[in-house]
């Protein structure tokens, strides 16, 4: 049996984007001989994957998992919303959220190598690639620890398309911490108090306001004290306890806290496919492109 080394898994996997050990077994199928075990993965189906390592994978689901002390979120995206109803992506998704959570690697990269019953998560994506025909990816995720005080609130809007995970202090009621998850999902803050907001952000704003303000041919004795009204509502809007709380208008979301003796440390919230750009395609027309070139 040829001695596979470390570089030839490489430049197997570089060419054909297959997972580390379907590299492996592909070289010593083929005596180490690069080309055939190219056409040893073709046959075999697996390098179907790599094909589609160019397609936007803008969908998908984000999950948090919760273990003690621990806990992780995570976003899985995949091309189409038609997956996320999917069984074994559901699976994986939560698989995937429960190993980064026990392991807290430090990178994406880290993370796709743990193990997940017995494969990679990297070769487990690969296999789930494969069957279910659409490109998988591991976006991003985030391990966050707490205190034997503080209490964790995760919240899923739409199965997993917004997904919060929040670190309350003060209080060991999930109900409260699940309340503010799921104001935060609805609601989007940007930040936790208005302290948290640099001065530079600030400075940005305030010259956007200042300038549509004079746009509207405001004298200049009026600018200065409509944009100082027009910065402060912008920074209740971004700031979570500023902001009317979703189940009670009539109060801030730092007054309910207040009222249940809580506070908020933290709080990530994923909303799937932010911050890509996603293809638009007319359906009907690619369909009776397909058709006239028959």
């Amino acid at each position: 049996m040829a001695n596979i080394k470390a570089a030839q898994v490489k430049e197997l996997r570089d060419k054909t984007g297959v997972g580390m050990m379907d590299a492996k077994k592909a070289l010593v199928e083929t005596d180490g001989d690069l080309n055939a075990a190219v056409d040893y993965l073709r046959e075999k189906g697996v390098s179907k994957a790599a094909k589609k390592a160019d397609r936007i994978a803008a969908e998908g689901l984000a999950n948090v998992h919760i273990e003690g002390n621990v806990a992780a979120i995570a976003e899985i995206n995949s091309e189409t919303d038609f997956v996320s109803k999917n069984d074994k992506f559901q699976n994986l998704v939560k698989g995937i959220t429960k190993t980064v959570a026990a392991n807290n690697p430090a990178s994406v990269e880290e993370a796709l190598a743990l193990d997940m019953g017995g494969d990679s998560i990297q070769d487990t994506i690969t296999e789930a690639t494969q069957t279910i025909g659409e490109k998988i990816t591991l976006r991003r995720f985030a391990v966050v620890e707490k205190t034997d005080n503080d209490v964790f609130g995760d919240y899923e809007h739409m199965g997993g398309r917004i997904t919060v995970l929040s670190t309350i202090e003060g209080t060991d009621d999930v109900e409260v911490a699940r309340n503010v998850s799921m104001h935060i999902a609805a609601i989007n803050p940007k930040f936790i108090t208005r302290e948290e907001i640099s001065q530079e952000e600030r400075d940005h704003e305030l010259n956007v306001l200042t300038e549509q303000a004079k746009n509207e041919g405001k004298p200049a004795n009026i600018v200065e004290k409509m944009v100082q009204g027009r910065l402060n509502k912008w920074l209740a809007e971004v700031s979570l306890v500023d902001q009317p709380y979703v189940k009670d208008p009539d109060k801030t979301v730092g007054e309910y806290l207040s009222e249940k003796g809580a506070s908020i440390k933290s709080f990530i919230r994923y909303e799937v496919g932010e911050g890509i750009e996603k293809r638009t395609e007319d359906f009907a027309a690619e369909v009776q492109s397909q058709l006239g070139n028959k």
